[in-house]
């Protein structure tokens, strides 16, 4: 039997691989089907979700170019005095805290930064190790393995739990740790990568902290809706 829980007004229930495939088709219909194009350098894509984190993604990317502009290669910034990191950075925001984060996971990988292992370990070995390095949880270790990869992770970020929840793909309160298991749990591993995409534009477009409801294509798949009108 599917796990059930309290969710506030009623109970929850897992959803049925039917229904995720709805949610998927209807989302298909309105945001097309994303290809993922894996890059196979995994060091590159935890840094840059290292420094995504509590910014947005033009501060993001304006803040790596500045630090792959600035060092020639992964060990020199291992190695440089932590403030002249944090200062390349700046942009980025909370450059105090992400700039040694950065040097001790860069330092925890070993003198060659080799990840090339991670996708032929069993899968909870290698979120094991990425979500034990500092600072990085379920999400950044979820991108390192679909983005540099194409591994079947679900990287939940605001919009993914945000529009998740309301779909009922997992409890409306449940916690980030909870909301990436249920979401392996319910997804088909092929579908992975076009869900997390397509649920992020409809977060961004449509399922808004205040929601559109009346222009949503998922209005009638959609619980929180019916709870709310």
């Amino acid at each position: 039997m599917p796990p059930k829980s309290g969710s506030g007004k009623g109970s929850w229930k897992r959803p049925r691989p039917d229904r995720v495939r709805r949610i998927r088709d209807r989302l298909r219909e309105t945001y097309g089907r994303p290809r993922n194009s894996p890059h196979h350098d995994p060091v590159h894509e935890l840094i840059l979700t290292i420094l995504s984190q509590n910014t947005n993604d033009r501060n993001r990317d304006v803040a790596y170019a500045a630090l792959r502009d600035r060092f020639p290669d992964w060990a020199s910034i291992r190695d440089a005095p932590a403030a002249t990191v944090v200062e390349t950075i700046r942009h980025g925001g909370l450059a105090n805290q992400k700039g040694p984060r950065i040097q001790r996971v860069l330092g925890l990988l070993g003198q060659d930064f080799d990840l090339g292992w991670l996708p032929e370990a069993p899968r909870h070995e290698a979120i094991e190790f990425l979500t034990g390095l500092p600072g990085v949880g379920r999400k950044t270790a979820a991108c390192v393995m679909i983005f540099s990869f194409d591994h079947p992770e679900i990287p939940v970020d605001t919009h993914v739990f945000r529009v998740g929840g309301r779909l009922g793909l997992f409890r409306i309160k449940a916690s980030f740790e909870e909301a990436h298991d249920e979401m392996i749990a319910v997804t088909d591993p092929a579908d992975a990568f076009e869900l997390h995409m397509n649920l992020i534009s409809h977060g961004r477009a449509v399922c808004r902290p205040v929601p559109r409801c009346e222009v949503c294509e998922l209005r009638r798949l959609c619980p929180y809706r019916r709870a709310v009108v």
